[in-house]
């Protein structure tokens, strides 16, 4: 199964589905994968009053671009209206994040049918590891992000394509060294962590292994995305993303189910498929990259060697993100506990599935989608000279989120039977609890989806550490620390744990425009040394 983007909104997603299989599947894999949803996906905020990140700066270099190599790219982003600058990068995401969504629910579809819920759970279980362990190392890419935004928006064509290539040599350093021989000799004692039932396991082995063995393409494939996004086109990775994910679900209909003298290989066909896809894609990436026909490509006449001055600058900027998913992922975990030591605790579950890692991620799809597209636009301007500009396209998407985060927010309270209906939800008191939600939700997604665009322009910015915090603070000591509370000196209810996830978000929004309103990534110097020619 393809992840288009490095968040664990589509691990969550794709496990949601197994309710409506079987409820004992569902509290299996939801213990171990759910509480990815506030995780890996979302993992990006800003905090107010921690201190100025005085490491993160690297040593400026006084060389000027050529003017002429600025020109391959779209200089509208710093120079056009901030709106159309940032919808032109935020609307292939967002529609790239729904068809990696939709892809999930069809895969998950057909595994629980060829399968059973035994296989939904093995996919589940194992997609918490793997993502795990592959989003920390990804976040590597963040760093590239941020640096060729910049490069690109000061013009300077020669850094965007150096960071870049030094993002693929350690890319296919860690997959191929580290990912792929310590993933397959460890999968075995990672399924016992997350306490995976025995028929479980079995399906999960051989799933969990391929996937780790062959990261490669999956790796690539996100680097590709950020690199592309980041210098200004969102619409080559859609592309890219459309082949992938329909390649993706051809093979897994295939392999799935099996078809002529290709046999049935259940979940290892799942992982098969998404190897294949996201292989082909990698092998084309690099091709293009090699060819130069994009805005991004490798540099020419080398050196092909690794560069450690940008490779330092890749982690130093990238690891908060990977911390911070880590961070919120076990936060998540948490709450899910919380979740289960309800007196129904079944069915709040059951709700939590649909209403949190379901509908709620029509918000962070798009947020999301606004988040990487801001962070580019945030950062081209600070690399043009543009602060001013940079601070207002934050402003601009921080209304676009609003305005799109309160219309979904509207269906969840005027709807709510409606949508829990479309996922099979049948059961009274199912349907009260996600009711409920819902109303708790169409609120929450309002100052979470600000909270996000706050995000990429802190992150845009060269702001890395500061989203690190935020998380910590308002996506796990705050809502576990209520619930905890509220257990210890009372009954926790489902309402309780609901009331938790809003304050969470209320304080990621406030603290996350309230730490890029005080204007410090204004100081912060993103760069790395002119290469001695």
């Amino acid at each position: 199964m393809l992840m288009c983007r490095v968040d664990s909104e589509d691990v969550a997603t794709t496990i949601g589905k197994m309710q409506a299989d079987n409820t004992e599947a569902w509290d299996e894999a939801t213990r171990s994968a759910s509480g990815c949803n506030s995780g890996l996906a979302e993992a990006r905020s800003a905090v107010c009053d921690f201190p100025y990140i005085s490491g993160m700066t690297v040593t400026a270099s006084t060389t000027k671009a050529d003017p002429a190599a600025a020109k391959k790219y779209d200089r509208s982003i710093v120079e056009g209206p901030l709106l159309p600058a940032v919808w032109r990068l935020a609307w292939p995401t967002m529609l790239q994040n729904i068809i990696g969504g939709l892809q999930g629910v069809i895969d998950h579809a057909m595994v629980g049918h060829f399968v059973g819920y035994t296989g939904n759970a093995a996919i589940g279980v194992s997609l918490q590891i793997f993502l795990v362990v592959v989003v920390f190392i990804s976040s590597l890419f963040t760093g590239m992000s941020i640096l060729v935004a910049r490069f690109a928006g000061s013009g300077d064509t020669e850094k965007v394509n150096r960071t870049v290539y030094q993002a693929f040599l350690t890319a296919v350093s860690l997959s191929v060294f580290v990912l792929a021989p310590l993933g397959y000799l460890f999968a075995p004692a990672l399924l016992n962590v997350v306490n995976a039932a025995p028929d479980v396991q079995r399906e999960a082995l051989p799933y969990l292994r391929i996937m780790f063995g062959f990261s490669f393409g999956m790796l690539i494939f996100f680097m590709l995305g950020g690199a592309l996004r980041s210098a200004g086109d969102a619409r080559t990775p859609l592309r890219v993303g459309v082949f992938v994910t329909a390649l993706n679900i051809t093979l897994n209909v295939i392999l799935i189910r099996g078809l002529g003298p290709i046999p049935a290989l259940g979940t290892t066909g799942a992982a098969l498929g998404t190897v294949i896809a996201t292989g082909t894609a990698a092998f084309y990436a690099l091709y293009s990259l090699w060819r130069g026909s994009w805005v991004v490509s490798f540099p020419r006449g080398g050196p092909w060697g690794p560069d450690w001055d940008v490779i330092r600058a890749l982690f130093r900027f990238g690891l908060p993100a990977g911390v911070q998913g880590i961070a919120m992922n076990i936060g998540g975990v948490l709450l899910l506990g919380f979740i289960g030591s309800l007196a129904l605790s079944a069915q709040a579950q059951a709700a939590y599935a649909v209403a949190y890692t379901e509908l709620f991620s029509l918000i962070t799809w798009t947020s999301v989608g606004l988040m990487g597209a801001v962070a580019a636009v945030t950062g081209q301007n600070i690399g043009a000279g543009k602060p001013e500009r940079a601070e207002q396209a934050a402003h601009v998407a921080a209304r676009f989120a609003f305005g799109g985060a309160l219309l979904i927010g509207l269906m969840f309270v005027l709807i709510p039977r409606a949508l829990l209906g479309a996922f099979g939800m049948r059961d009274p008191v199912v349907v009260e609890l996600g009711v409920q939600l819902l109303r708790y939700l169409s609120v929450s997604g309002v100052f979470i989806a600000v909270a996000l665009t706050y995000t990429g322009a802190l992150q845009g910015s060269g702001d890395t550490r500061s989203p690190l915090y935020i998380s910590i603070v308002s996506q796990v000591l705050l809502p576990i620390g209520i619930c905890f509370l509220v257990q210890r000196f009372g009954t926790l209810q489902p309402a309780h744990i609901w009331s938790a996830i809003v304050v969470g978000h209320v304080t990621r929004c406030v603290l996350s425009a309230a730490r890029f309103r005080q204007g410090r990534w204004r100081s912060i110097n993103v760069n790395i040394e002119q290469r001695a020619r």
